[in-house]
């Protein structure tokens, strides 16, 4: 199976996907060498994602998408924006932009994740944990750490997630680490994805 990863960031929703030949999209570079540093059998790829995804949607069976969430948070609309000064944004269509592009032209399997958002959204979407899906297949509950995000810092978010970053030069790796998607439910939802199929190369869940 061939699948995309898009915004992919470190991996952390790709994490225990076996068995699929990944082609991931990171606009940073610094990232991207981090990801392809943990996954050296992924095909990555600098570029921007929202773009990508326009171009080569027709290439993969399975596509994961996770625009930019920072301008859908509630913590930034009620907290900083409200409390603490931060200027007001528009929300990034990005997000609904590829939802619609994709229920109206991709045939595979494919699934956007962003953050639960401060308004009512403006396409239903599934609450799982902290995360909203979109998708052209039921997404399952899965039972999964609820990790408190605003208070948690880098050593408890590697435990959590499983990545090691001490080795890397990187920015805000705090930020990268909470943008990382629990890999259980990462691989429930391709899972989710490949039902009915052979799935006797995948990971189970918690293995």
């Amino acid at each position: 199976m061939k699948a995309l990863n898009l915004y992919a960031g470190i991996g952390g929703n790709r994490k225990l996907w076996r068995g699929v030949d990944v082609d991931a999209v990171e606009i940073n570079p610094e990232i991207a060498a981090v990801y392809a540093d943990l996954y050296p059998d992924d095909n990555v790829i600098v570029e921007d994602a929202h773009e990508y995804l326009r171009g080569h949607f027709a290439e993969y069976d399975f596509i994961w998408s996770s625009p930019p969430c920072q301008t859908h948070t509630s913590f930034r609309q009620n907290i900083c924006v409200r409390f603490r000064g931060s200027e007001a944004e528009y929300p990034d269509m990005r997000l609904y932009q590829e939802i619609i592009f994709l229920q109206h032209n991709a045939s595979c399997k494919w699934v956007v994740e962003n953050v639960v958002p401060y308004y009512e959204p403006l396409i239903k979407g599934k609450i799982v944990q902290r995360h909203m899906f979109w998708s052209n297949f039921p997404i399952p509950g899965v039972d999964v750490e609820q990790e408190n995000l605003r208070e948690i810092q880098i050593p408890e978010l590697q435990e959590l997630h499983g990545f090691d970053l001490s080795k890397y030069k990187l920015a805000n790796k705090r930020q990268i680490l909470r943008n990382c998607v629990d890999s259980n439910l990462g691989l429930a939802i391709l899972n989710a994805a490949l039902s009915g199929q052979k799935q006797a190369t995948l990971m189970e869940v918690n293995q």
